[in-house]
């Protein structure tokens, strides 16, 4: 059983979903397993990570409208508001939707289906370095 690890760095402009398969898939096909299981981490609390389509992106355009508008960003509403009047509604976003992701690698690849994407979900609006940590484990 072999064990990698990596950090993926992921530069963001503000809120939206920000793709980042083909990094993560030349990685895991650097590291010669052909059988295995990769987990993905992020290592913030307002941004998050999914698992969406990346064929249109009226996709990712539509998901992060939908969570504007399902948590709106009123500071009436919060009280952490020290950090910006987006960064509660930041949180509660992430807290909505996953920081770690699995993902089985099958014949030595990431076994996405053939629409699916690896995103990052910045949910504050100023650019932000993002990083994600991958845990490749298998044979």
């Amino acid at each position: 059983m072999k064990q990698v690890q990596n950090i993926f760095e992921i530069h963001t402009h503000g809120q939206g979903l920000y793709e980042f398969s083909p990094e993560v898939s030349d990685w895991v096909g650097l590291q010669g397993l052909t059988c295995g299981l990769l987990t993905l981490f992020i290592r913030h609390t307002s941004a998050s990570l999914t698992i969406q389509e990346n064929a249109d992106p009226d996709v990712q355009f539509d998901l992060n409208n939908f969570f504007c508008r399902f948590v709106e960003e009123n500071p009436k509403l919060y009280r952490h508001t020290c950090e910006g009047p987006d960064d509660m509604p930041a949180h509660i976003r992430s807290a909505l939707t996953d920081v770690q992701l699995s993902i089985p690698i099958v014949h030595g690849s990431i076994s996405l289906g053939t629409w699916q994407g690896i995103y990052l979900f910045e949910h504050r609006k100023t650019a932000h370095n993002r990083q994600v940590v991958a845990h490749l484990m298998g044979d």
